[in-house]
């Protein structure tokens, strides 16, 4: 008997003793990144691209799988999620030729990372019903951090469930919940549904900063107002040239912009309109054109561009998917002045060609680098972009 249990027992051991390497071994192949990179050529036909004078829009990295949201770390890294690729990057340019040549994939396990910030040497990541902190990320890129929780509460539809993210002026961070539909009343179900909620960096004291928010998936503060102004995309199914998207300013907490009962500022929904009237709510600063589905949004803060710029908002127009004949693809300018728009133009158009109604690329997301260059992601072209200015005239001082 006693030879039979020390048999038994050294046959559970030894098959524990199995099971305890394999589990361990798929934990290290879980810690090491995948290198998915090193400086390709570029197929993008971005000689297509039509910009102002002066300006020159290069491919600061390819082959980025579903490229949306951006954020930068105090060491030089580029973060960037995805929507359905289920994918973090973390992107270097080691040698500082303004070309990326490293990418490493961070994490593949999340639903829809599309969601980046970056406070304090931490990463920031909001998935559809969780947000996610990678602690001393930079130093650690060679292995899979750990991640932390630090808000598991939002709802779960992946309908306009994706998100953007990022901190304010004010130190909170900003994390919207889109209307889980085309049009409803989703806040009769959930009224964390169709807002802008912040809360402090640890997940804790949230609050509804906006409501009435259909789908926003871009915001920025003004450099001097410090106010929070956002993109919100307008509703389908009620033709090609209404509802206009929009973009918003926010003057203070609480205030409602208009989803689902008014879009635009002056156009009653059919459906919920004659609940309350367009006069109940906020109307945009700038209404944008139909169904070009404005993302990511940034003020211009940097030296490189010329002056008047910086009275601009650049808006990331992703385009339209269902509209007779397709509209955005392009980078769109609001000027702002006295905190009121005063025009809204193209600024960069050629991802789609108007003819034949093929596009090669979708801006998604904007992002200012510290020597004042822009960088655009594209999640069509899986490719991120960066955008220069020289008017010659630095060159010529330099010779002299």
């Amino acid at each position: 008997m006693k030879n039979f249990t020390l048999k038994t027992f050294l046959i559970v051991m030894t098959f524990v003793g199995f099971t305890a390497c394999n589990e361990k071994k798929q934990k290290v192949e879980e810690k090491e990144p995948m290198v998915t990179y090193d400086e390709p050529e570029s197929k993008l036909p971005i000689d297509r691209l039509k910009l102002p004078n002066g300006f020159k829009i290069e491919v600061f990295a390819d082959s980025i799988d579903g490229a949306r949201s951006m954020a930068m770390g105090d060491d030089g890294t580029l973060f960037v999620g995805t929507r359905n690729e289920k994918k973090i990057y973390a992107i270097q340019d080691r040698d500082k030729d303004f070309k990326a040549d490293r990418v490493i994939e961070l994490d593949t396990t999340l639903e829809s990372p599309n969601g980046l910030a970056f406070r304090n040497g931490s990463l920031y990541v909001a998935d559809v019903s969780k947000l996610f902190r990678y602690d001393n990320i930079e130093a650690n890129l060679d292995s899979v951090p750990e991640r932390t929780v630090i808000y598991n509460d939002f709802p779960e539809p992946f309908h306009h469930g994706w998100k953007y993210i990022a901190f304010g002026p004010d130190d909170k961070l900003y994390v919207p919940v889109g209307a889980p539909c085309n049009i409803c009343d989703s806040t009769a179900v959930d009224e964390r549904f169709a807002t802008i909620s912040r809360m402090d960096p640890d997940g804790s004291n949230r609050e509804v900063y906006a409501r009435g928010v259909r789908n926003t998936v871009g915001f920025d503060w003004h450099p001097e107002t410090k106010e929070m102004y956002f993109t919100d995309n307008g509703r389908d199914m009620m033709g090609d040239d209404i509802p206009p998207c929009e973009l918003n300013r926010v003057t203070e907490a609480g205030q409602h912009f208009g989803f689902p009962f008014c879009h635009g500022g002056t156009i009653p929904d059919p459906e919920f309109g004659s609940q309350r009237p367009c006069s109940d709510f906020v109307a945009p600063v700038q209404t944008l054109d139909a169904h070009v589905a404005p993302l990511g949004m940034k003020f211009y803060t940097g030296d490189m561009f010329p002056e008047k710029y910086k009275q601009y908002a650049f808006i990331a127009e992703h385009g339209s998917w269902n509209r007779s004949k397709k509209s955005g693809y392009k980078i769109s300018l609001v000027k702002i002045e006295n905190n009121e728009a005063v025009s809204y133009e193209t600024f960069i158009e050629g991802w789609l060609d108007q003819e034949s109604q093929e596009a090669f690329g979708r801006p998604v997301d904007i992002l200012l680098l510290k020597d004042g260059s822009l960088l655009i992601s594209d999640d069509f072209g899986d490719a991120i972009y960066r955008l220069s200015y020289d008017d010659g005239e630095s060159q010529v001082a330099s010779l002299e």
